[in-house]
């Protein structure tokens, strides 16, 4: 079993906000992995080294400064009444809606789903903002979104 029912989650409350809601085909396509599919992924998509983005260091891409490219401010949108993801990330995580993507928040929590299905939870998932990357299946283009309410992104080594 590579999933976990995502009422299971740790953090499931914040798929479940009235103010944020989600639809139910949304809900059943967010996929929380357990923790030993979870930790497999980060070792091949993220690091080999450390377990959680606090503590990339030199050889992780995540640590490279020119993995990044690009930064902005996401708290500003998220706190509006704007639906969509900053436009420059949009622009920059130019995916088919039915990519599959990985909100990546330490070695042992990790979700997946689709790029569609990201763009209209994204201010659900940024509940979970400490470093979280947003990472790709066969993309090299990447995101980042940081607790002080910035985002980085950039493009790692394919």
């Amino acid at each position: 079993m590579n999933y976990i029912p995502l009422s299971e989650h740790k953090k499931a409350w914040i798929f479940r906000r009235a103010d944020l809601p989600i639809s139910s085909e949304d809900s059943a396509a967010i996929k929380p992995m357990t923790e030993p599919r979870a930790s497999l992924l980060w070792k091949d998509f993220v690091s080999k080294q450390v377990d959680h983005p606090d503590f990339f260091r030199k050889g992780d891409w995540a640590f490279n400064l020119e993995t990044w490219t690009g930064q902005g401010n996401w708290e500003a949108v998220w706190d509006s009444e704007q639906l969509a993801l900053p436009e420059e990330l949009l622009t920059h995580l130019n995916w088919q809606d039915n990519t599959v993507v990985y909100y990546c928040n330490d070695q042992r929590n990790v979700i997946e789903t689709t790029w569609s299905v990201f763009k209209r939870c994204w201010k659900n998932f940024l509940f979970m903002d400490d470093g979280a990357l947003l990472v790709a299946k066969k993309r090299t283009e990447v995101a980042q979104f940081l607790a002080n309410g910035s985002y980085q992104f950039g493009n790692k080594p394919a």
